[in-house]
């Protein structure tokens, strides 16, 4: 249902709101290598979000990236819609055009319930909520 570029931004993204601070900025480098993710690739995706105010970001001698308290309110939903843009939960799964209540390809209807549910714990959620799942060992980001 999502994207490599959105799961890795959404990991990049719990990533700096656990590690990073306006004082404690986390370089590309850094992010990518302790995620497992391609520097150049996370760079890109680190840009956009930085972009679309989702992310800080500092240039400069002791800059990089980081997330302030104004960032962590905002639902994690918003990544997936910056990376991947707002119709991410409307596509069909099967990618099929015509798809829709009127038109339904075969997995319209197993699917729906499931991409609504999704998309409705993203929106209900903010960022601050998951990466306080992580700190307190309920979910982890790397293995």
């Amino acid at each position: 249902m999502l994207s490599n570029s959105s799961k890795y931004a959404i990991n990049a993204v719990l990533y700096l709101a656990i590690n990073s601070s306006v004082d404690r900025k986390k370089g590309v480098k850094e992010i990518s290598e302790a995620l497992h993710i391609p520097t150049a690739f996370l760079a890109k995706l680190l840009q956009i979000l930085a972009k679309k105010k989702a992310i800080c970001s500092a240039k400069g001698p002791g800059g990089g990236f980081y997330i302030t308290p104004e960032n962590l309110k905002a639902p994690l939903a918003d990544i997936v819609r910056y990376i991947d843009g707002g119709d991410k939960f409307s596509i069909c799964l099967l990618g099929i055009r015509s798809c829709s209540e009127e038109t339904p390809c075969p997995m319209h209807y197993a699917v729906k319930p499931f991409r609504d549910e999704f998309l409705q714990e993203l929106e209900r959620h903010n960022i601050e909520y998951f990466a306080d799942k992580i700190k307190r060992g309920e979910a982890y980001l790397i293995i």
